[in-house]
């Protein structure tokens, strides 16, 4: 579904993932379930909390999950 959104966790990638890395998949997860590049001004609101909610929930899964082999969890 959402082809551009790149997995954010090692191995995948070599670091833990960034704040803006995180914001910018759930960004992108958000425009592609509302069908909107950009919300209109009454639906801004609903959008960024969408975008935060989404962007939390992604940090509290990097932060929980136990890759097996790795050198350090996500601190």
């Amino acid at each position: 579904m959402c082809r551009n959104i790149k997995t954010l966790r090692p191995p995948a990638i070599p670091e833990e993932a960034t704040e803006e890395e995180i914001r910018a998949a759930a960004l992108q997860y958000v425009r592609k379930v509302s069908g909107f590049r950009a919300p209109a001004a009454h639906n801004q609101e609903v959008f960024d909390r969408a975008v935060a909610e989404i962007a939390e929930a992604t940090a509290r899964l990097l932060d929980g999950l136990e890759v097996r082999g790795a050198a350090s969890a996500r601190v």
